[in-house]
């Protein structure tokens, strides 16, 4: 048996927790914050509760898979599926709602875009096959070395995933409308990204909401973190809440403890599941090359590089209670601006946030009666704005709230402003003061140069029995790839534990 301490209890934590456990291997979690999830958690006022963080289930037989696979009892968790999967409000007033069945939804599209039906199903047909390749090639596999994700096959399953293109250019081959463009391109937002910047390999995730479905958990997504640590705790894992890890112990290349409360404890490895970036902060100085001994002409062999990221979006959040339900409503809606496009370039290649923004709303209550007291509903709005804690986020974010909520009141939610019992704002700067990367809310931008192989990997360093999951790490964000990511990191692990 070995003994492994894990430095995060977010979702990838937790998920590593639940495989190592299950095959034995003695676990203790170490998480600063008073509670476990990271992301996954609940913002609760009186009767009302609702996520704090991810709300859409994507991939529900990867979600389920894993955690079959940790041993967790069937009927833990209830996933309710969402049909429609959301409805899309564009600027014009057009509004399109995304359905299961790829006839049934080339028939909305063509009631709404005359023609463009063709457009879906070509776009279905060639994802079809190139999306269970792409799967096992990038979303299952780790990179510990180039040669690895710069084989062959690789390149040339990339090179038709149109992955030299951006996400909006991919599927704008599919599509003449700019609104049709928008509505399959904005799955970049799930995971922090601008749809013109985000690779095209990521049609990956508009192609699985209309395959597999769009799902939530009953009860919301922080169930889960409840469900796992309850599970964790009845096996003998030990979780430390309130417990913020200060450095980590590396002796002739190997990982062999970690620091907590001034106190070194010793362990045969470790998965770190912080936000990567800060990672560097827990490892000895002296394993890093610096720019200092690079101008002296000082050897860096058996060091590692520092790295530089571009993190993810910010998001300024809105969480609401409200004396009243709309039964016209779906679950997951989006309202988007004259022009999608043009709204996100203010917003990542200016810095700027729009007058109105494009904004996401999550409405449990219309799947789940049970989300909120009889009669009632809560509520949860996603503005995606730039991930800077520096800017005056305590004036920009109530005028911008307000302009979102008058905004969403006029084109789907009548009488709301008049119903709310409790809001609350989260912005940017809560974010970085919780610890976030950047202030961004999806870990590291999904931009080329943080793919694949270019992304921190499971195994991140050259250094022995230290690996990492998370946000950040391959094979990137959103709940089930983190958890597919914790587990590459467990097999890594489990290998190399091996006698």
């Amino acid at each position: 048996m070995s003994r492994v301490a894990i430095v995060g209890g977010g979702i990838g934590g937790l998920t590593a927790a639940l495989l190592l456990s299950r095959r034995g291997e003695q676990v203790v979690i170490y998480e600063r914050a008073g509670q476990v999830g990271g992301r996954v958690a609940f913002e609760e006022e009186g009767p009302y509760r609702i996520d704090r963080g991810p709300t859409i289930v994507l991939l529900p037989e990867m979600l389920t898979g894993i955690l079959e696979e940790g041993g967790l009892p069937p009927g833990s968790l209830e996933l309710l599926r969402c049909d429609p999967l959301c409805r899309i409000h564009f600027g014009s007033g057009r509004v399109l709602n995304k359905v299961a069945g790829l006839e049934a939804q080339a028939a909305e599209i063509d009631r709404e875009f005359p023609g463009e039906g063709s457009g879906f199903l070509r776009f279905m047909g060639d994802m079809a096959g190139l999306f269970p390749r792409g799967k096992a090639s990038f979303l299952e596999q780790p990179f510990s070395r180039r040669r690895q994700f710069f084989r062959p096959a690789n390149l040339a399953l990339m090179s038709r995933l149109r992955a030299y293109r951006s996400l909006r250019s991919a599927v704008g081959n599919y599509f003449r409308s700019e609104e049709l463009r928008d509505a399959f391109s904005l799955q970049s937002l799930y995971i922090g990204g601008a749809p013109f910047r985000t690779p095209g390999i990521y049609t990956m995730l508009p192609y699985a909401e209309s395959a597999f479905g769009i799902w939530m958990l009953k009860g919301g997504y922080g169930e889960l973190p409840r469900i796992l640590s309850r599970e964790l705790l009845s096996r003998g894992v030990e979780i430390h809440t309130g417990t913020e890890v200060e450095g980590l112990t590396v002796e002739e290349g190997r990982c062999t403890g970690i620091t907590a409360g001034g106190v070194k404890h010793s362990y045969d490895a470790v998965l770190y599941n912080g936000e990567f970036p800060q990672l560097e902060e827990l490892l000895p100085a002296e394993l890093f090359a610096g720019m200092a001994d690079a101008k002296r002409g000082k050897g860096t062999r058996g060091r590692i590089k520092r790295g530089r990221y571009q993190p993810s979006s910010g998001c300024v959040l809105i969480y609401a209670g409200a004396d009243r339900r709309w039964p016209e409503s779906e679950t997951h809606q989006f309202f988007l601006p004259d022009s999608l496009n043009d709204n996100l370039r203010e917003l990542f290649d200016q810095g700027r946030i729009s007058h109105l923004p494009s904004y996401y709303v999550f409405n449990p209550a219309a799947l789940d009666d049970s989300a909120a007291p009889p009669g009632e509903s809560v509520l949860y709005f996603l503005i995606p704005v730039p991930a800077d804690p520096g800017l005056d986020w305590e004036s920009i974010a109530g005028p911008l709230a307000e302009r979102v909520l008058e905004d969403a009141e006029q084109r789907g939610f009548p009488g709301l402003k008049a119903s709310l019992k409790w809001k609350k704002l989260r912005t940017p700067a809560d974010a970085y003061k919780e610890g976030l990367y950047g202030g961004g809310s999806f870990g590291i931008a999904p931009v080329l140069s943080q793919l694949g192989v270019f992304r921190p990997q499971p195994r991140p360093y050259p250094i022995k029995s230290l690996y990492a999951a998370g946000a950040s790490v391959h094979p990137g964000g959103g709940v089930p790839i983190v958890m597919q990511g914790a587990r590459m990191a467990v097999h890594e692990l489990m290998k190399e534990m091996k006698p």
